[in-house]
């Protein structure tokens, strides 16, 4: 097993500015988010937000269609892209160890969702940077039959 690095030592910031910009990253409404609830928006689709009834709080609640959409950041959920795939040069075996639990917990929550009836989809923030492909796809999930097993 390798020694943990130092941080403080090869981070280029101080410890009260890392925290700080730890502090700011947000976990709901970003930047992500918020485009693709823009254009859904557009399009016509309407949602709730973030709700804390349904395992996880998903970004966005179609209650009528028993329909779910993540938008996850693709560092921090562990997504398989270039972003994601990228480890820190610092504190590596902290992140590596926090974003496996991500997943874990995200796999979690998926399971408990179908368990109660409702199709999830990820969106992935690199998927965004092609916003009018994503939307399409949100679109075709929403449109489609629900896969859970109940109807709305």
């Amino acid at each position: 097993m390798a020694e943990p690095q130092n941080s403080a030592l090869s981070d280029t910031v101080s410890p009260a500015k890392r925290s700080a910009i730890m502090r700011a990253v947000k976990s709901k409404d970003t930047g992500p988010e918020r485009a693709l609830r823009r254009a859904l928006h557009k399009a016509g689709r309407r949602y709730r937000l973030h709700d804390k009834r349904l395992p996880g709080a998903p970004d966005l609640v179609f209650p009528s269609k028993r329909k779910v959409i993540f938008v996850h950041g693709c560092f921090w959920h562990g997504h398989d892209c270039r972003r994601g795939a990228r480890v820190p040069k610092t504190n590596r075996d902290y992140w590596l160890a926090k974003i496996d639990r991500n997943r874990t917990r995200d796999a979690r929550r998926l399971f408990e969702l179908e368990a109660l009836g409702w199709d999830a989809l990820i969106i992935w923030e690199c998927e965004l940077k092609d916003l009018e492909t994503a939307v399409r796809t949100a679109q075709a999930f929403l449109d489609a039959p629900l896969q859970a097993g109940r109807k709305p």
